[in-house]
Protein backbone atom coordinates (compact mmCIF):
# COMPACT_ATOMS: atom_id res chain seq x y z
CA UNK A 1 0.00 0.00 0.00
CA UNK A 2 1.62 3.27 -0.87
CA UNK A 3 -0.79 5.84 0.83
CA UNK A 4 -3.85 5.67 3.02
CA UNK A 5 -5.24 8.97 1.40
CA UNK A 6 -8.02 6.62 -0.43
CA UNK A 7 -8.50 4.85 3.10
CA UNK A 8 -12.45 5.34 3.53
CA UNK A 9 -13.28 4.99 7.57
CA UNK A 10 -16.37 2.36 8.13
CA UNK A 11 -18.17 2.48 11.29
CA UNK A 12 -20.47 -0.26 13.11
CA UNK A 13 -22.21 -0.06 16.53
CA UNK A 14 -21.99 -3.40 17.60
CA UNK A 15 -25.39 -2.61 19.73
CA UNK A 16 -27.52 -1.61 16.45
CA UNK A 17 -25.94 -4.07 14.71
CA UNK A 18 -26.84 -7.15 17.49
CA UNK A 19 -30.49 -5.64 17.07
CA UNK A 20 -30.86 -5.70 14.01
CA UNK A 21 -29.16 -8.92 13.29
CA UNK A 22 -30.88 -10.60 15.74
CA UNK A 23 -34.08 -8.95 16.43
CA UNK A 24 -33.61 -8.32 20.12
CA UNK A 25 -34.24 -5.05 22.09
CA UNK A 26 -31.44 -5.99 23.97
CA UNK A 27 -27.19 -4.78 23.36
CA UNK A 28 -25.82 -7.87 24.58
CA UNK A 29 -22.91 -9.65 22.29
CA UNK A 30 -23.84 -13.08 23.40
CA UNK A 31 -23.78 -16.73 21.99
CA UNK A 32 -21.68 -17.92 18.88
CA UNK A 33 -24.60 -17.94 16.26
CA UNK A 34 -25.36 -13.79 17.03
CA UNK A 35 -21.25 -13.39 17.01
CA UNK A 36 -21.07 -15.21 13.49
CA UNK A 37 -24.15 -13.07 11.95
CA UNK A 38 -22.51 -9.92 12.91
CA UNK A 39 -19.07 -10.98 11.73
CA UNK A 40 -20.36 -12.39 8.10
CA UNK A 41 -22.26 -8.47 8.01
CA UNK A 42 -19.36 -6.82 8.69
CA UNK A 43 -17.06 -9.00 6.22
CA UNK A 44 -19.27 -8.08 3.42
CA UNK A 45 -19.90 -4.62 3.93
CA UNK A 46 -16.06 -4.51 4.00
CA UNK A 47 -15.58 -6.84 1.03
CA UNK A 48 -18.42 -4.80 -1.13
CA UNK A 49 -16.54 -1.40 -0.25
CA UNK A 50 -13.78 -2.01 -2.45
CA UNK A 51 -11.44 0.30 -1.05
CA UNK A 52 -8.80 -0.06 2.11
CA UNK A 53 -10.92 1.00 5.32
CA UNK A 54 -10.35 1.14 8.78
CA UNK A 55 -13.49 -0.27 10.39
CA UNK A 56 -14.47 1.20 13.65
CA UNK A 57 -16.08 -1.46 15.89
CA UNK A 58 -18.11 1.29 18.52
CA UNK A 59 -18.53 -1.03 21.76
CA UNK A 60 -20.45 1.91 23.93
CA UNK A 61 -23.50 0.63 23.95
CA UNK A 62 -23.21 -2.86 24.46
CA UNK A 63 -23.90 -4.05 28.16
CA UNK A 64 -22.32 -7.74 28.16
CA UNK A 65 -19.97 -9.20 25.87
CA UNK A 66 -19.40 -12.97 26.23
CA UNK A 67 -16.45 -14.77 25.31
CA UNK A 68 -17.87 -16.85 22.20
CA UNK A 69 -19.34 -13.94 20.89
CA UNK A 70 -16.20 -12.06 21.47
CA UNK A 71 -14.49 -14.90 19.47
CA UNK A 72 -16.30 -15.16 16.38
CA UNK A 73 -17.01 -11.35 15.77
CA UNK A 74 -13.19 -9.96 16.74
CA UNK A 75 -11.26 -12.66 16.70
CA UNK A 76 -12.41 -14.47 13.65
CA UNK A 77 -12.91 -11.06 12.01
CA UNK A 78 -8.89 -9.98 12.72
CA UNK A 79 -8.11 -13.31 11.76
CA UNK A 80 -9.80 -13.58 8.31
CA UNK A 81 -7.95 -10.08 7.22
CA UNK A 82 -4.49 -10.79 8.16
CA UNK A 83 -4.56 -13.70 5.71
CA UNK A 84 -2.90 -13.43 2.52
CA UNK A 85 -6.66 -14.11 0.82
CA UNK A 86 -8.14 -11.37 2.74
CA UNK A 87 -11.08 -10.11 0.50
CA UNK A 88 -10.27 -6.14 1.18
CA UNK A 89 -7.72 -4.33 3.25
CA UNK A 90 -8.90 -3.32 6.45
CA UNK A 91 -7.69 -2.37 9.80
CA UNK A 92 -9.65 -2.18 13.18
CA UNK A 93 -10.41 0.12 15.80
CA UNK A 94 -12.42 -1.08 18.82
CA UNK A 95 -14.06 2.37 20.71
CA UNK A 96 -16.05 2.43 23.81
CA UNK A 97 -14.38 -0.24 25.46
CA UNK A 98 -14.58 -0.37 28.86
CA UNK A 99 -14.32 -2.92 31.77
CA UNK A 100 -17.52 -4.87 30.66
CA UNK A 101 -15.18 -5.51 27.44
CA UNK A 102 -11.99 -5.60 28.38
CA UNK A 103 -10.83 -8.40 30.29
CA UNK A 104 -13.14 -10.94 27.80
CA UNK A 105 -11.58 -9.09 24.53
CA UNK A 106 -8.10 -9.64 26.19
CA UNK A 107 -8.44 -13.16 26.99
CA UNK A 108 -9.86 -14.01 23.41
CA UNK A 109 -7.34 -12.17 21.63
CA UNK A 110 -4.46 -13.40 23.95
CA UNK A 111 -5.55 -17.11 23.11
CA UNK A 112 -4.80 -16.56 19.66
CA UNK A 113 -2.11 -14.08 20.00
CA UNK A 114 -4.15 -11.30 18.24
CA UNK A 115 -4.73 -7.85 18.89
CA UNK A 116 -6.78 -4.71 18.10
CA UNK A 117 -6.02 -0.59 18.77
CA UNK A 118 -8.38 0.10 21.04
CA UNK A 119 -10.11 3.28 22.01
CA UNK A 120 -11.38 3.50 25.85
CA UNK A 121 -14.22 4.51 27.37
CA UNK A 122 -12.65 7.25 29.03
CA UNK A 123 -10.81 8.57 25.81
CA UNK A 124 -7.16 6.66 26.20
CA UNK A 125 -5.93 4.89 23.41
CA UNK A 126 -4.03 1.56 23.69
CA UNK A 127 -3.92 -1.61 21.89
CA UNK A 128 -5.61 -5.14 23.30
CA UNK A 129 -4.30 -8.32 23.07
CA UNK A 130 -1.00 -10.47 22.41
CA UNK A 131 2.09 -8.37 21.87
CA UNK A 132 5.54 -8.09 23.73
CA UNK A 133 6.69 -5.09 25.49
CA UNK A 134 8.81 -3.66 23.01
CA UNK A 135 5.58 -3.94 20.19
CA UNK A 136 2.78 -2.23 22.83
CA UNK A 137 6.34 0.59 23.77
CA UNK A 138 6.67 1.14 19.90
CA UNK A 139 2.84 1.11 19.10
CA UNK A 140 2.82 3.56 22.17
CA UNK A 141 5.04 5.99 20.09
CA UNK A 142 3.85 5.73 16.41
CA UNK A 143 0.38 6.61 18.20
CA UNK A 144 2.21 10.15 19.70
CA UNK A 145 3.89 10.79 16.75
CA UNK A 146 0.36 9.35 13.66
CA UNK A 147 3.33 9.11 11.60
CA UNK A 148 6.82 8.36 11.30
CA UNK A 149 9.93 5.72 9.56
CA UNK A 150 11.33 3.78 12.01
CA UNK A 151 14.20 5.58 13.01
CA UNK A 152 11.48 8.73 13.85
CA UNK A 153 9.90 5.99 16.13
CA UNK A 154 12.76 4.35 17.77
CA UNK A 155 13.85 8.00 19.22
CA UNK A 156 10.62 8.09 20.67
CA UNK A 157 10.04 4.85 22.08
CA UNK A 158 13.74 5.17 23.33
CA UNK A 159 14.77 1.78 22.31
CA UNK A 160 17.10 0.31 19.17
CA UNK A 161 16.00 1.35 15.50
CA UNK A 162 16.63 -2.71 14.60
CA UNK A 163 13.94 -3.76 17.59
CA UNK A 164 11.48 -0.63 16.46
CA UNK A 165 11.52 -1.67 13.20
CA UNK A 166 10.81 -5.54 13.82
CA UNK A 167 8.47 -4.36 16.48
CA UNK A 168 6.60 -2.13 13.40
CA UNK A 169 6.42 -5.11 10.88
CA UNK A 170 4.32 -7.24 13.66
CA UNK A 171 2.48 -4.63 14.22
CA UNK A 172 1.36 -4.06 10.79
CA UNK A 173 0.85 -8.09 10.32
CA UNK A 174 -1.40 -7.39 13.24
CA UNK A 175 -3.00 -4.37 11.31
CA UNK A 176 -3.09 -1.97 14.45
CA UNK A 177 -0.58 0.01 12.09
CA UNK A 178 -0.30 0.82 8.41
CA UNK A 179 3.10 0.29 6.74
CA UNK A 180 3.40 2.55 3.57
CA UNK A 181 5.08 0.91 0.65
CA UNK A 182 8.04 3.72 -0.19
CA UNK A 183 9.09 5.35 1.60
CA UNK A 184 8.95 2.69 4.75
CA UNK A 185 6.81 5.30 6.99
CA UNK A 186 4.21 3.98 9.74
CA UNK A 187 1.05 5.20 10.49
CA UNK A 188 -1.63 4.79 13.98
CA UNK A 189 -4.82 4.31 13.34
CA UNK A 190 -6.72 6.84 15.24
CA UNK A 191 -5.75 10.30 13.19
CA UNK A 192 -6.43 8.01 10.16
CA UNK A 193 -10.16 9.10 11.08
CA UNK A 194 -9.73 12.58 11.02
CA UNK A 195 -11.65 13.22 13.45
CA UNK A 196 -8.97 15.65 15.08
Amino acid sequence: MSEPSPLVPLRFDMSDMVRRSVATLYSHLVTRPTGQALRLGIEAQISELGAVCLTVLDFTEVVVLDYSCADETLAKLIKRFQRDDRPAEAYFLARGIDDRHRETIEAVLGRQRLAVAAELADGERTVLGELSHTEREVWRALDRLARGAAADIARDARTAETDALEALESLARHRVVVRTASPHTYLALRPLLGEG
